[in-house]
């Protein structure tokens, strides 16, 4: 409005009075209609933002198995959700470690209509991205999702799926091995074979291992019974165990731990709900903050309208990551851990 008059009063100075009044006249008048329209557009833009703020979105979760890390991210997705004033719905559907299960809750979903899916774990996420083609899919808890076959490339995912990725700093957590058992020479890498995301970390493990001079060997299992006989198997050949985030091995932690401390077997682990579960120390991400960055690509999504495809696959800044150490269990073991603090 201050533009327009001042164009008017520039007009006056070089007319007559009657021009003059006239034009006031004019610039009154037009300046009243340009107050009306601005409201007017201001009220639409207030019904366009309440009625946004009134939809309720309708958001699948699948999450692979309970366990200390899947439930952090599951809870930091929707703390971001919740403190962006996003309404939601959430069908919160847990597998409970079965692919079988995966797949007919994914499928179930694709059927459903709904205007997100947020799958936790690979397998979960595999699930989901092998029969939703047009609904978003957020996922988390992937270590690298473009090998695992749910993007085209982790920079730019190129389709409807893209998340967050919780590849760890392995090599870091062989060096705080090495630093906590400096005389250890051989260690056991304890994963399940069937996953993905445990596959590609053991690989990166026994990179690490030969870098710091240690040997590695593979301890394999390919169901939850198997955990105790495996673990039980390393005693009196490995100095050391290293458990990766494994989905299975973390969701059997305190059985790994039962086995591995009543005999004296310090186990390094992926992330901290697996010491929680009685492992020796980790230097590991936080879930709920891989969670609560997912959460943000969903308002992304969900809100602004971005496209998953052209969404990067998101991690943890080092500094995000910490270490953990489990006093009670450096004590059964006679470990002392105080240096690390």
């Amino acid at each position: 409005m201050a533009g327009l008059m001042g164009l008017s009063m520039t007009a006056c100075g070089s007319g007559q009075a009657e021009t003059t009044a006239a034009e006031e006249t004019t610039t009154e008048s037009a300046a009243e209609a340009a107050d009306e329209t601005t409201e007017a557009e201001a009220e639409e833009e207030s019904s366009e933002e309440a009625a946004a703020s009134d939809t309720v979105y309708q958001i699948g979760v699948l999450q692979l198995t309970q366990h200390v890390a899947l439930d952090k991210a599951n809870e930091g997705f929707f703390a971001a959700l919740d403190e962006a004033g996003i309404q939601y719905e959430a069908d919160q559907q847990n597998a409970a470690g079965e692919q079988s299960t995966c797949q007919t809750i994914a499928e179930k979903f694709a059927s459903d209509g709904k205007d997100l899916i947020f799958a936790i774990a690979t397998p979960a996420a595999q699930a989901v991205a092998g029969v939703v083609a047009d609904t978003p899919v957020i996922i988390t808890a992937v270590t690298d999702p473009a090998d695992s076959g749910l993007v085209a490339d982790n920079a730019a995912p190129g389709g409807n799926v893209t998340g967050t990725s919780d590849l760890t700093p392995v090599a870091e957590q062989i060096q705080l091995l090495k630093q906590i058992l400096p005389e250890a020479k051989t260690v056991g890498i304890l994963y399940c074979s069937a996953e993905a995301n445990s596959v590609l970390q053991a690989e990166m493990a026994k990179e690490a291992c030969e870098a710091e001079g240690l040997e590695a060997v593979d301890y394999t299992v390919s169901a939850s019974n198997e955990i105790q006989t495996v673990v039980e198997s390393m005693v009196g050949k490995v100095d050391a165990i290293y458990a990766p985030t494994d989905n299975m091995i973390a969701a059997g932690m305190a059985t790994v731990a039962m086995v591995a401390n009543d005999n004296g077997l310090p186990t390094i682990c992926g992330e901290g709900g697996m010491v929680d579960a009685g492992g020796l120390a980790t230097y590991g991400i936080d879930y709920y903050q891989l969670g609560y960055l997912a959460g943000e690509q969903a308002i992304e999504i969900l809100v602004d309208g971005a496209d998953p495809a052209e969404i990067p696959i998101g991690y943890l800044a080092a500094e995000d990551c910490e270490l953990q150490v489990n006093q009670d269990t450096a004590d059964v073991l006679g470990i002392d851990v105080s240096s690390l603090q």
